[in-house]
């Protein structure tokens, strides 16, 4: 192993036999294996072997693991130091009750920056394998990649690199960044240290950190997020008429080839507002490269969002780059955003890598703990919290909408985690096995959407298992064998689930539900004209806590819940 080094950003970099993990975590450095705050090695963790531990920074712990099959992965553990320590060989426990909503605010980021990217496959976007929250903190599994940063690279070149190598990377990295657009998705930190180049050449964008920058600005800590001269004028602050979009990461992503023809990093956007000094790469690289590729970077450079391409369409259009074969890559549906309270949208305006879903509902969650709002008892489940707004922008349905928000609106506290058999399923030949596990004692509901796209089912409890509770810490396996099956029965495709677990049991008969066979269902059509009208806090689709009234505070109406997807193939 090499020595560290910090680059100019102020973070540190851990380089292993030139190896670059998922994820080049803030201020990343070399850490002694016995630190409490790791996990120690040989710690087994679901089905990974813990064989060492690669980096260790301000927000997060990387570890190099062996998975069941013998094949070397890269673990990140949700591990904010400031906020939190573990108590013993695996629970994280946060520091002081006043660090508590930014450590869950964090968490939720988190978990749902994972769950983002385990949608997509794309070979220049880091691929998560898996997901799962445990030890009062969560994990997400990635490839253990090899390579070397962009920024490294270019460093060690002697000369400023060839147009066509700059078009290549810009081919691969403009196909990723299009894929993330079109699910609404904004990365909003690319720059030279983001960007790890494969022994192949190919890029991979790196470093979405939404946990550190939802952290950072919670405590306000502006200064560590943006990185100046790849950060356009609209991510420094909320100005009406200066929104973010794709537009922002096309503004970052012309800031990292000017470096690499100038060699300097551009000069940052706010001081460009005022004076803008910024020699054009027209001037610069005039006699190396084309005129129409330098006016297309310098335009991706322009001060004003609306003077820069609007779209990844565009940018390509101006940069004559054609749109590869290989972009055929379609994330799941998302859901709409929410709107959110003026006080909230700073958080949004200075994160990595959010999905307009995703920063709005980490930022509801994150004021809903700060507020201390408790969940509406089951006769106020249509009630907003106080303060609240929570409106949708877009009231369209589909069943992975009534998913996602049903894994969004979980309790962040009580965990709840699902292995199954297999993640692919061969259609007339394999059946799904699910293992669940539970911090709370409750009742357990499985929710699918099928991946015809208008399917959502409620498969258990069922008219053949109606068995349905689980207790803390003890494994409920489903289906029983004994009882019933879940085969792989077609059509090919992603069948998308949902694992609610719940204090006391729930009624889902005013979402529309209507029993088919051994199975209950919600009707398409119903379920849109319901979904259009509700404007209730908690989600729908996730039924109505059926409490004991006769209990004071017998019902919270919160719930746990773990999402995870399987695909039928021929």
């Amino acid at each position: 192993m090499t020595a560290n080094h910090s680059n100019e950003d102020g973070e540190t970099v851990l380089q292993q036999d030139k190896t670059q993990f998922a994820e080049p975590l803030s201020e990343l450095s070399r850490i002694d294996t016995h630190e409490k705050n790791a996990l120690p090695i040989g710690t087994t963790l679901e089905d990974y072997e813990i064989i060492d531990i690669v980096g260790w920074g301000g927000f997060g712990i990387v570890y190099l693991a062996d998975d069941n099959l013998g094949r070397k992965v890269a673990i990140k553990e949700y591990m904010p130091t400031s906020l939190a320590r573990r108590i013993d060989t695996s629970t994280v426990n946060v520091i002081s009750k006043k660090y508590e909503d930014t450590f869950l605010a964090g968490l939720r980021s988190f978990v749902n920056e994972a769950r983002l990217l385990a949608q997509f496959d794309h070979p220049s976007l880091i691929k998560v394998f898996r997901f799962w929250e445990a030890n009062g903190t969560a994990y997400m599994v990635m490839p253990f990649y090899q390579g070397k940063t962009l920024k490294e690279t270019l460093h060690n070149m002697q000369e400023p690199p060839e147009e066509a190598w700059l078009k290549f990377l810009l081919e691969h990295l403009l196909d990723a960044i299009d894929v993330l657009h079109k699910a609404h998705c904004f990365h909003r930190d690319i720059s030279p240290d983001n960007v790890l180049i494969l022994p192949n050449r190919k890029p991979v964008l790196l470093d979405f950190g939404a946990a550190r920058h939802v952290i950072n600005d919670m405590t306000h800590s502006l200064t560590v997020i943006l990185k100046p001269g790849f950060a356009p004028i609209e991510q420094y602050g909320e100005i009406a008429t200066l929104k973010q979009g794709a537009w922002t990461d096309i503004y970052a992503l012309a800031a990292v080839i000017y470096l690499a023809i100038s060699g300097k990093t551009p000069v940052p956007s706010v001081s460009r507002v005022v004076s803008d000094t910024l020699v054009p790469l027209g001037e610069l690289g005039k006699e190396k490269y084309s005129k129409q590729f330098l006016e297309a970077i310098d335009k991706g450079l322009a001060i004003r969002p609306e003077d820069r391409p609007q779209d990844i369409a565009e940018f390509r259009k101006l940069l004559g780059i054609s749109q590869t074969p290989a972009t055929q890559y379609q994330p799941a549906e998302l859901p709409p955003p929410l709107t959110q309270r003026k006080k909230f949208r700073k958080i949004a305006l200075v994160s990595g890598i959010m999905c307009l879903l995703v920063a709005s509902v980490v930022l509801y969650n994150s004021m809903t703990v700060e507020n201390k709002q408790p969940d509406s008892a089951p006769e106020h489940i249509s009630e907003k919290p106080s303060g609240a707004d929570t409106t949708l922008v877009d009231r369209k349905f589909t069943p992975l909408i009534a998913l996602n928000e049903i894994f969004e609106k979980r309790d962040i506290r009580h965990a709840v985690s699902v292995l199954v058999n297999k993640t692919k399923l061969r259609i007339g030949q394999d059946s799904l096995n699910i293992q669940i596990n539970s911090t709370k004692s409750g009742y357990v509901y499985l929710l699918m959407a099928g991946s015809n796209q208008d399917d959502l089912w409620l498969l258990f409890p069922n008219k053949i298992d109606s068995m349905n509770r689980i207790e803390a810490g003890i494994s409920l396996t489903i289906p029983r064998p004994d009882l019933w099956a879940l085969p792989a029965s077609g059509p090919p495709g992603i069948n998308h689930f949902v694992i609610i677990v719940s204090t006391n049991q729930r009624d889902f008969s005013a979402a529309g539900l209507t029993h088919i066979g051994s199975y209950a269902k919600f009707p398409y059509q119903e379920a849109q004209h319901l979904y259009s009208n509700h404007d209730g806090y908690l989600p729908l689709f996730a039924g109505k806590e059926v409490c004991q009234e006769t209990v004071k505070d017998a019902c919270s109406g919160s719930f746990g819940a773990a999402f995870f997807s399987i695909e039928e193939i021929d």
